[in-house]
This record gives C-alpha cells, structure tokens and sequence, in this order.
C-alpha cells in the first residue's frame, strides 16, 4: 500500500451526523470550520445556509441559518441556528423556534450562554398535506456525548410550534434521534432512543400531548416535501 494511501486511512473520519440522523446536521461543516479558524485566527464567527425544503402544495419553503462561534478550545465554542419559514405566494418571512431546554437557554441568556453548546434546528419534513412542518432540534454539548434530538411541529393554521421529545418515564434513555412522521398515525412523530453503545434501539412514537408509546412492528417513518438546493446553501461568505 503507498504510504500516503496508508496515512490517508489512518485518518480519523467526521462523522456524517454525531446520531448518526437520516437527516444530518452539517457537522463536517460544523469541525473544518472550527480547525480552520481556529488555527489561523484563534476564534470568529462563520454561517452555513442549509437547503429550502418546499411544501408538496409549493406554497412554503422553510430552511435554516447556521451560526457557528469558533473559540480556540472547541469546548468553548457554540453552534446556534435560526429556522425561517417563508410565505412564497406573498413573500412574507418568520421564524420558527424550539422550545427545547437549550434553544431556551440561548434566546433568554444571548451572549452569557454556557459555553460548548450547540443547537441547531433544522426542516426535516412536512405533512402529506402541506398544514405541518416537522423540524429536527439537535442539541447538546462539544467535546461529550451529550447530544440529543428533539421535535419541533409548526402548525399552519393557528401558526403555532410544539416542542415534543420521548417521555423519560417511559423510557431512561439518554438519546434521542427523531425519524419522521408516524406512518400508522400521522399525527404523531418517530424517534429512536437508546444509550450510547447500546446494539439495540427502539422506536417510539410521541403524540403532541407528550404521550409516549412503544412503536408498532409495522411502524415506517415518512416525511413529505421537496428539497431544494439553491447556489446559497452551504457555508456562507459573511463572516466577523
């Protein structure tokens, strides 16, 4: 084997998503940007723009903004995110946020915020029919293993967003990783839960009232809509 094939090899890869989510955050991304700036400038602040994901009726594209707060220590640093949902037939913008313990966190403390956090909160899935949007909160903190997920549903009519995460009564685990839609009940959200190194997961299903339940053998996460990516995405020039 040639030796630079060799060394090549005995790299230690990024992982594609630190849970390993069928919808990843951009987490090579998320380390080359902080090797970079932190070996060239110590410590700044960068921005990466995800994909628009399109409602199946094409009426709302909803997308996200990544901001990224390299310090020298990676432990130090701090991932944060803006969800933005858009009208296209008007043209009108807002914002949707989680309600998870750390986005909480970050909007009501700003700048004193503990260090070494990350939240980022991404568009997953619509509804079949286009009334609801499922959006992926992965939060926790660097240099742990302290990661989990969290779901975030924003209701078209009443325009209104619920945070939801498997009950821990039911279930002592300490992961999360949201999959979708419930395929055998549509208004209920899929997660697989389990501890680290554990073989096995299982799939729970979430109702918005928090009720948690052991997934069905039948059980199919399905997610609805049209991924986008625009000459925008990815990592952003705009930089301080």
């Amino acid at each position: 084997m040639p030796l630079e094939k060799q060394a090549a090899d005995q790299q230690p890869s990024v992982p594609i998503d630190p849970l390993d989510s069928p919808y990843p955050v951009p987490w090579n991304w998320v380390m080359k940007t902080y090797e970079g700036v932190s070996a060239r400038e110590g410590s700044g602040v960068r921005y990466y723009r995800s994909h628009s994901l399109l409602s199946p009726d094409g009426e709302y594209a909803a997308y996200s903004r990544i901001q990224m707060q390299v310090q020298p220590e990676l432990y130090r640093s701090q991932v944060s995110s803006v969800m933005f949902l858009e009208n296209l037939r008007t043209g009108q913008l807002q914002e949707v946020k989680a309600s998870s313990p750390l986005a909480l966190h970050l909007m009501t403390q700003g700048k004193a915020a503990t260090p070494g956090i990350i939240s980022i909160l991404a568009p997953i899935g619509w509804s079949k029919a286009s009334d609801r949007l499922l959006a992926r909160q992965f939060e926790g903190f660097f240099s742990t293993s302290d990661v989990s997920d969290y779901a975030v549903i924003w209701h078209r009519s009443q325009n209104r967003t619920t945070t939801l995460a498997p009950a821990q009564v039911y279930n002592n685990h300490a992961m999360s990783i949201l999959l979708g839609w419930s395929q055998t009940n549509p208004n209920q959200v899929v997660f697989r839960v389990g501890d680290l190194g554990d073989e096995q997961w299982q799939m729970w299903t979430v109702a918005e009232n928090g009720q948690t339940t052991l997934a069905t053998s039948v059980e199919q996460p399905v997610v609805f809509g049209l991924r986008q990516m625009q000459l925008w995405a990815g990592e952003q020039i705009a930089s301080r």
